[in-house]
């Protein structure tokens, strides 16, 4: 069911999208989420009858109110393994600050909760799958690096892109956000491209 045509469901996604990004993971039970979108708890399981696919639902709902499958279209449509990288790198490197909240209190709660790894998870596979299809395509037209296979340079990429990195990158370290696009695009070409 789209949350677009169920305002409810819109509801409690952006109430528990406002309880991630605030308290970093610390209040996201169920109770917390149904007082918020001011429901009651048995409405909130009508929508959601577990807490995972809540959580999993949210981050997906992150991606649906900030459009990140048009966001996506330019690389999807790329002619070239290497465009395609390189606008990956961009949509994904540039997407990461609008998810950083959610990403956040996900990566805090996973290791102690199993419905927040569930999530963490779910997006995590879809950020492995467009490192797997640059990669293929970079493949397809002869430009990976001999000493790769697909398997070891998607997994190259995934690690450069990942969220801690970019975390340590522009939170520890002060890079501006258009140095850490330039620096992983240079290394991801370094490595990857033939």
């Amino acid at each position: 069911m789209s949350s677009k045509s169920n305002p409810t469901r819109t509801r409690i996604l952006a109430a528990t999208l406002e309880l991630l990004e605030s308290g970093g993971g610390n209040a996201v039970r169920m109770s917390d989420i149904a007082k918020t979108a001011k429901i009651s708890r048995q409405a909130l399981y009508l929508h959601f009858p577990n807490r995972a696919e809540l959580l999993v639902a949210t981050t997906r709902y992150v991606d649906d109110i900030n459009d990140v499958d048009s966001k996506l279209s330019a690389s999807r449509a790329a002619p070239t393994g290497r465009e395609r990288l390189t606008l990956w790198i961009d949509v994904w490197g540039n997407y990461i600050p609008t998810i950083y909240g959610v990403a956040k209190a996900l990566l805090a709660m996973k290791d102690s909760d199993t419905e927040a790894k569930a999530a963490w998870d779910d997006r995590m596979a879809a950020v492995r799958h467009g490192c797997a299809a640059a990669v293929e395509q970079l493949e397809k037209d002869g430009h990976l690096a001999p000493h790769l296979d697909r398997e070891s340079a998607t997994d190259f990429l995934w690690m450069l892109l990942s969220v801690r990195n970019w975390e340590l990158l522009t939170k520890e370290c002060g890079w501006t956000q258009e140095t850490y696009i330039r620096y992983v695009t240079q290394s991801a070409h370094r490595a990857l491209c033939t």
